[in-house]
């Protein structure tokens, strides 16, 4: 054979090679992705030959499916609307699902490895068994107040979020965040009508499609001062012990003067810190800040849970939907030593400080679950398809514990104070003994300052309900209003607890 045949069939002897060992990689180690693909149609139509399971709370149907008869059989349908969208996502025909739809995926459209069982009997029966159901922590009185509230607020605020847990559990009692969306149409099965909804909401300034309960960090203000009345009360000084205070101050090294948010506000010389955190003393706390530095600090807020990167709401210790991290935030200088300027600041909930609706319920919740933080959770159980079957019950377990229980009773007393002295009066609610803190904290030199609440209700000592609301860019009275919001919250979780 003369050499260019030779070379020819060297070429060719490659080319079958490197075919069959592509064939090989498919077959063997590709199968299952291009098996499972979102674009695989045969994999689409068997998928929704199967009856997707509910989402519930409450006894109710959140997400459910109708059988439409035609090639994609059975649509997934959202009852609610806007209302749990943030919670529940959406399963889209072409494209992954998000939420709730996304974490339990396996389990709701019944090819997890736990219905391996109803699987096996549907082989020989030629049935379609639905899929799992997937029952939420959600008290729906509380979730559809929540959202309601937010999207009827009394100072035109359009961004915002609001959580409520249980501090005794971490059951997630509501997570709204504003503004929403509708996730029917995303979930069409006319794609066209699916990619112009997407469409429309990805364009939108405001971005409804983020949870801004879980995945939105700002500066929490004065909100924070909680976690500064925690590090004082454990080193050496009571709820009733006199700290400097003051109309101005100004931290050293800084060109910046620190006031309060009016003049009535602590402009004597010393107050008890008690009164610092009900009159929500700027100066007091500043003060403290730089007295104590700015490794107890931080030491105390990831205590709390700040700096947290790997928390999610789901299942308990089972992955569940993403938490961002809320940060302390750069306090040094160069050389490393203290930057008491940013640390004056920090201490008031500003500088680089940033936290998550979510982060705001769990300090108030600790607080209130006498120095026990618990882990937060929306899965409260999986039923088979049955619902007879329990394959998963939530079993409530401590996440951290911030503070003693001493320190805890303080902070109860300061943030009852608060609500009955200071700035969180809207809170009140007859009958229950509610805590709280308020934060007004300034977004930008242009913008409005975002308006936060922090606070839990109790009954004969035992805590009920921890809530965070937060209205961005509420301008003066935002404070006050997520107060007035969080206490409606508040009751509708007492009134579906029956009254408790």
């Amino acid at each position: 054979m003369n050499a260019p045949l030779r070379r020819v069939g060297v070429v060719v002897m490659i080319l079958f090679g490197l075919l069959f060992a592509n064939l090989n990689w498919v077959q063997a180690y590709k199968a299952d992705e291009y098996r499972t693909s979102d674009y695989n149609g045969r994999v689409q139509v068997a998928e929704y030959e199967r009856k997707r399971g509910n989402i519930e709370a409450g006894g109710s149907a959140l997400a459910g499916t109708e059988d439409t008869g035609g090639q994609l059989r059975f649509l997934r349908t959202y009852p609610e609307g806007e209302v749990y969208a943030h919670v529940l996502g959406y399963k889209p025909v072409n494209g992954a699902a998000v939420g709730i739809e996304r974490i339990e995926n396996d389990f709701l459209a019944g090819t997890s490895d736990q219905l391996f069982a109803d699987r096996l009997k549907d082989m020989f029966t030629g049935d379609q068994t639905a899929g799992g159901n997937v029952l939420l922590s959600l008290s729906q009185r509380a979730q559809e107040t929540a959202f309601k509230e937010l999207s009827n607020n009394r100072v035109g605020a359009t961004r915002g979020a609001a959580v409520a847990i249980d501090p005794r559990t971490g059951a997630v009692q509501a997570l709204v965040s504003m503004p929403s969306f509708d996730p029917n149409p995303l979930a069409s099965h006319d794609s066209s009508t699916a990619e112009a909804a997407y469409n429309k909401y990805e364009a939108d300034r405001n971005g409804p499609l983020k949870n801004r309960a879980l995945a939105e960090v700002l500066p929490p203000g004065s909100t924070f001062k909680v976690i500064g009345a925690a590090v004082a009360l454990e080193n050496g000084i009571t709820r009733d012990t006199r700290i400097p205070a003051g109309p101005v101050y100004r931290p050293p090294t800084s060109g910046t003067d620190i006031r309060n948010a009016a003049p009535s506000i602590c402009p004597e010389d010393e107050v008890t810190l008690i009164e610092a955190l009900t009159e929500s003393c700027n100066t007091g706390f500043a003060k403290l800040g730089v007295q104590f530095g700015a490794a107890k600090l931080k030491e105390k807020a990831a205590q709390f849970g700040f700096e947290d990167e790997e928390l999610n709401v789901g299942r308990l210790g089972e992955g569940g939907l993403p938490v961002a991290a809320s940060r302390t935030g750069d306090i040094q200088n160069p050389d490393g030593s203290d930057d008491q300027a940013a640390l004056a600041q920090s201490s008031i909930g500003q500088n680089n400080v940033r936290m998550t609706p979510l982060e705001g319920a769990l300090i108030a919740a600790a607080v209130a679950n006498n120095g026990s933080q618990m882990r937060p959770y929306l899965v409260q159980q999986l039923l088979g398809p049955d619902r007879t079957t329990n394959y998963y019950t939530a079993a409530p377990r401590e996440l951290r514990r911030p503070v003693s229980t001493q320190v805890a009773g303080d902070l109860q007393a300061m943030m009852v104070s608060v609500v009955e002295n200071g700035s969180g009066r809207n809170a009140r609610i007859n009958g229950y003994t509610v805590g709280g803190k308020t934060g007004t904290a300034q977004a930008g030199e242009n913008d409005d300052d975002h308006g936060w609440f922090i606070g839990y209700v109790m009954k004969d000592g035992q805590p009920l309900s921890a809530v965070a609301v937060v209205l961005e860019n509420a301008g003066s009275g935002g404070s006050g209003e997520a107060a007035r919001i969080t206490a409606q919250i508040m009751r509708a979780v007492i009134a579906d607890a029956g009254g408790r």
